[in-house]
């Protein structure tokens, strides 16, 4: 546990008028008693009002709090427009999750500031994006948080269907069209499927990240490719 997690783990055990001693709290957070004692000598340095003594135990005065989270009208005006984005554009858990993201943040936020930031005044619509290609993009990333391979029936700009096994990376957002990166079975190398041009999707087996075949190595090859280049980056390979 980082000192700062404890910190504020120790101040949240001391809330609430109760008279707690170093052992028990040394025994909650799995360290010495010694360091107990440096770390409320700490905390009551920096003005928390905790009383007490080593072999009594200590208390913390009431309505004492941390202070609310703080974030500057432009970075409130960020977390918004993000949120609205991937509710236009983004996939239905996305969408939903960055909303309750964003309750979280009013919660903490002091009451001037609660206003402006429902009142920010940006909004997305997310033309073309139906229920089946937000399920799609939610299934994606799904197999990409549980390192899934996939097995894909897709059909390229031509129309020509192929079906591949890939181990899903990534999504990149173009601002039109949503592409998954993937380590491609059949090629042997990195390639990039439309989200839109997938027509059935299963997932398979649970994958191990190999040497050469990560997302760090897609970019760091792209990468590579572009400052070999005079004439600015080039154009990822696609089906």
């Amino acid at each position: 546990m980082r000192r700062a997690d404890r910190l504020f783990q120790i101040v949240q055990h001391l809330r609430g008028g109760r008279l707690v001693t170093a052992q028990a709290l040394a025994e909650r957070l799995e360290v010495s008693t010694r360091t107990i004692y440096r770390d409320i000598a700490d905390l009551q340095g920096t003005g928390v009002p905790i009383e007490g003594e080593a072999g009594v135990g200590y208390i913390m005065a009431a309505g004492f709090d941390l202070p609310p989270l703080m974030f500057t009208r432009d970075e409130v005006t960020a977390l918004v427009a993000g949120a609205r984005l991937l509710q236009a554009f983004g996939g239905a858990e996305m969408g939903r999750a960055a909303e309750e993201a964003l309750v979280k943040i009013r919660a903490v936020l002091p009451e001037a500031e609660q206003g402006p930031a429902r009142e920010v005044a940006l909004a997305a619509i997310g033309i073309g994006f139906d229920a089946p290609l937000r399920a799609r993009l939610d299934a994606l990333q799904s197999a990409i948080d549980g390192s899934l391979r996939l097995h894909l029936d897709y059909r390229d700009e031509a129309g020509r269907p192929s079906a591949r096994s890939v181990r899903p990376l990534g999504q990149l957002f173009w601002g039109k069209v949503w592409t998954l990166i993937a380590w491609c079975e059949l090629r042997e190398d990195f390639r990039m499927f439309r989200a839109d041009r997938i027509e059935a999707m299963t997932p398979g087996d649970r994958v191990r990240p190999e040497r050469g075949k990560r997302l760090v190595d897609f970019y760091a090859r792209i990468e590579a490719e572009n400052s070999a280049q005079d004439h600015g980056p080039l154009p990822l390979r696609r089906p």
